[in-house]
């Protein structure tokens, strides 16, 4: 099997963040197969679930860069996408985040893993903005674009008609 190679690895106090490789696509299929799924364009059918997985593991290779698969330390089973993401047809990069079982919300995991993201995408990748595009009707997203630090940009515009977007600061010491 082909796998990609010379992708980063970041770590954080209780997450390890790498690329996504085929044997993550049970975890991404069963959490598009679920209404929980709705703010990432799911629910989806098997096949457009694998047509989504394909595509973001596709994305590393035209980009250089893509989300991440969140997994806790130790343990190599995914339980999320969160990371930059940004089709040809998007008008800016984004750093989007989805934990794919609610039984890992409220831990503060999503914040700790979009936190390293963003931290990575200004630090190593050189980006001096980012925004996150976030449906009116997802409060959780909201609020943990606001806890980032993200403040609403009414001037900019999302892929979708009423997407909020969320623009982030460049971290404390980047190079932004």
């Amino acid at each position: 099997m082909i796998a990609l190679t010379g992708t980063p690895v970041l770590q954080t106090e209780r997450l390890t963040l790498r690329a996504p490789c085929p044997a993550d696509f049970p975890q991404w299929l069963a959490y598009f197969a679920t209404a929980r799924s709705e703010f990432s364009g799911g629910p989806l059918t098997d096949d457009r679930a694998w047509r989504a997985f394909c595509h973001h593991i596709g994305h590393w290779v035209m980009r250089g860069y893509g989300s991440f698969i969140v997994t806790r330390k130790g343990v190599d089973k995914a339980i999320g996408l969160i990371g930059p993401y940004h089709p040809i047809d998007w008008p800016e990069a984004e750093l989007g985040w989805a934990l794919w079982d609610v039984a890992d919300e409220g831990k503060g995991l999503a914040y700790e893993a979009a936190a390293a993201t963003r931290d990575h995408v200004f630090r190593d990748l050189g980006w001096s903005t980012a925004v996150s595009y976030i449906d009116p009707n997802n409060a959780r997203s909201a609020a943990l674009a606001k806890r980032l630090g993200a403040v609403l940009d009414p001037a900019a515009r999302g892929p979708h008609p009423d997407d909020l977007v969320f623009r982030h600061p460049a971290p404390e010491g980047s190079a932004a």
